[in-house]
Formats: C-alpha cells, sequence, structure tokens
C-alpha cells in the first residue's frame, strides 16, 4: 500500500538519478517449501513455496540478521543482482551491500517473496497466491485462495527463518507494505525483534487509505475478461492490470515527479492527436501506459486484488486495537515517513509513533525530505542511509 503498500516504478532517469546499473553483490534465488500452512484467518494451504534470497554471512551466534520485508509491487530482490549483466541492481542496493548503510560485510541480510506476489509470472518471483495450482482440483485456485493478511506473510518469512536456525532479529527493516510487516514483526514476535525500522509506512488501514486502495482493484473486477478471476484458460484482464499499475505508480508519486516527466517528453496541455481524436491520449498518459503494460507481463491481476486485501485489512498487532498492540512491541523503533507522500501521509506513522512514545517505548521518527512522493522510500533511499546506518549502530 501502500496503506500501505508500495509501489515501484521504472523511473524517469531524468527526474530521478539513480545509479542502479551497478553491484558489487552477485545473488541466487533459493526456494522454501512448507506444507499445510495456517492461515491467520483460519484456513490451511496445502503447499506453499516462497522465493528468497540473501547478502553476507551469517555467523557462529546467528545473531547478525537484518530482514528486509518488501513493498507492494516489490519481492524479495532488494540487493545485488543475479548476473552483472541485468540491466538494475535490487531495489535497495543502494543502501545494502559492503560498507553500505545495511553492511553486508557486518549483516546477513535476508528478504522473502510474500505470498499471492503481485510478480507471479517473473521467473525470479517464488510465490504461492491464486495463480497456483489447487492440489484438490488440479487447477489455478482463482478465487478459491484463501484470504491472506500481513501477518501470513510474517509467518512464512518466520519459518523460513527457522529453516535456517535462526532466532533472533539484529533488525527487520522495509519499506511500503513491508513496513507494515516490519511493526507487526515487532508485535507478534517481540523477543525475536530488537530493532525496527518502518520506512513510508503506518500503523494500520484507516478509512482513507483502505478507500483509495479499492481503486486498484476496481479496474480488474471491471474487466470483462476478469471473469471472476477465472481467467486462467483464457485472456486474463490485461487492461484491467495494466489500468491497476497506472493508478498505482501516479498515486506512488508526487506532482514534481510528473511535471518534470512533462517537461522532458514535451507534454502541453493542447495537444493535436487528443483534440482531433477522442481515442487519443494525452503524451504523459500514453508514457504512464507504457510502463504499466511493461510491467504488467510478469504479474498476475488476481495476486493483486489479494495484496489490495491484505493491506486493506492491516492493523499492526493484528489484534484490533493499535494501541495496545504497540505496548508489546520491545524493540528500538525508527519510523521514516516522506514529507510528499500522497499515499501514505505522514500522520500515519506520526501517529503510531506518538502511541509508542505515550507507551514508554524507545522511538524515534524522522520526515524523509524530497520529491518523489512515497518512491521517496525506494528509489529515492539512497539519499537517506545515514539516517538508517546510525539506528543501526545504537
Amino acid at each position: 500500500m501502500q496503506t500501505a503498500c508500495a509501489n515501484s516504478v521504472n523511473s524517469h532517469k531524468t527526474a530521478v538519478d539513480l545509479d542502479s546499473t551497478k553491484s558489487s553483490l552477485l545473488v541466487e534465488k533459493k526456494s522454501f517449501s512448507t506444507q499445510n500452512f495456517q492461515t491467520f484467518g483460519g484456513k490451511t494451504i496445502e503447499n506453499v513455496s516462497v522465493g528468497w534470497e540473501s547478502y553476507g554471512s551469517l555467523n557462529a551466534e546467528k545473531d547478525n540478521v537484518i530482514l528486509i520485508t518488501h513493498y507492494f509491487t516489490g519481492n524479495s530482490h532488494a540487493a545485488g543482482k543475479y548476473q552483472q549483466s541485468d540491466d538494475a541492481a535490487g531495489y535497495w542496493d543502494a543502501i545494502i551491500g559492503p560498507g553500505k548503510a545495511i553492511d553486508t560485510d557486518r549483516f546477513f541480510v535476508i528478504s522473502v517473496d510474500s505470498l499471492a506476489n503481485l510478480g507471479a509470472h517473473n521467473p525470479n518471483v517464488i510465490t504461492t497466491g491464486p495463480a497456483s495450482t489447487n492440489p484438490k482440483t488440479g487447477k489455478p485456485y482463482g478465487l478459491d485462495f484463501p484470504v491472506v493478511t500481513i501477518r501470513d506473510f510474517v509467518n512464512i518469512q518466520k519459518q523460513v527463518l527457522e529453516s535456517l536456525g535462526i532466532s533472533k532479529l539484529y533488525a527487520v527493516v522495509g519499506p511500503s507494505m513491508g513496513s507494515m510487516q516490519a511493526l507487526d514483526w515487532a508485535i507478534a514476535y517481540p523477543d525475536w525483534v530488537e530493532r525496527m525500522v518502518s520506512v513510508i509506512g503506518s500503523g494500520e488501514a484507516d478509512a482513507w487509505t483502505s478507500a483509495k486502495l479499492e481503486h486498484w482493484a476496481t479496474p480488474i473486477k471491471l474487466d470483462k475478461n476478469w471473469q471472476q478471476g477465472d481467467y486462467y484458460s483464457s485472456q486474463g484482464p490485461l487492461d484491467g492490470l495494466v489500468a491497476s499499475l497506472m493508478l498505482i505508480t501516479q498515486d506512488a508519486l508526487y506532482p514534481d515527479f510528473f511535471n518534470q516527466v512533462g517537461n522532458d517528453i514535451n507534454f502541453k496541455a493542447m495537444e493535436t492527436a487528443a483534440l482531433e481524436d477522442i481515442r487519443q491520449s494525452p503524451s504523459i498518459v500514453n508514457w504512464l501506459r507504457e510502463r504499466a503494460q511493461g510491467r504488467a507481463e510478469s504479474m498476475d491481476a488476481n495476486h493483486l486484488l489479494y495484496l489490495v486485501r491484505a493491506c486493506q485489512l492491516y492493523v499492526a498487532g493484528h489484534q484490533g486495537d493499535l494501541n495496545n498492540a504497540l505496548a508489546k512491541v520491545k524493540a528500538k523503533t525508527l519510523f521514516l515517513p516522506a514529507a510528499t507522500d500522497l499515499l501514505l501521509m505522514p500522520y500515519n506513522l506520526q501517529s503510531t509513533h506518538q502511541m509508542l512514545l505515550d507507551n514508554g517505548k524507545d522511538s524515534q521518527l524522522s520526515i524523509l525530505p524530497g520529491t518523489l512522493g512515497h518512491l521517496e522510500g525506494v528509489s529515492g533511499i539512497s539519499k537517506h542511509g545515514t539516517l538508517i546506518q546510525s539506528f543501526l549502530n545504537k
């Protein structure tokens, strides 16, 4: 969401100057499988597989572990490259690696693909969700897949960690939907978590956020090819998925970004094509649509609906009462909202931070400056690495 649940965008290079082509890390996607996974909602998923990757080395005491929890449209590829020829490194490569803010010479850093991961058709993603085969029918689950929550993402991560003999986290750190997971970790398993960093996040899905998230789901449900989620043997709701991704992308950015792109592509309010033919779109709309289309091929529409619902159901602690849940936190906490975030506006974390202070907890908050909106915590993270590094050294 961007309620959290964050999303990434193929950044316009002139507007966001990122050096994402170089990385000293080479990483390998690994897989974890389990059976009869019990969801927070009380359902059973017979077979679950998720991908994970790690950076750095696990020490003998297994107490140097930092878990990175990913955002809405992301996956476990937080840093490094699978091959040096890859076009770009993982989304937080700017702060994860040798000598960086999250120093892989010191820490064993690990990340896990979510259940119902949006990139279900990405060859570098391993996930179980609506597009997976239901062993009872031999066909994709579709909407028969159980509703999953942020707590379910946390619990599958915990199983992955336990399979490696890990029982303690030096820190859990994540942006957007990842920030939700990070805070839920600190409440659900307080004895595990020593430090928690929530970037561009929230403590719960308020009414505003829950309603905004529904707009992401609506284009898919209105697409004639959606067929109530039963589209796997025919043409899927690609148009609806593209429209959803267009909404997500714009919601995660700030007007300054779009206006800069408009300048770069020579967008004008009065464009000939749009004036002469109602079927033509303004150039900035074409720009946005092209980027969404490029990403949609590796994604699954039903998975997007499930992630939306997980974010709509989110309240850290999953008890319904955020204040009482926060009383369980033992970790030192750092909240990093973005000043220009129009998706998860700073008030979301300011109120959560204040609740922790009122509960006598060790909590810090710093508002990230910048003009990238919600994506200040993803694409703009290199500017804020020192804040995270200082906190991890506490």
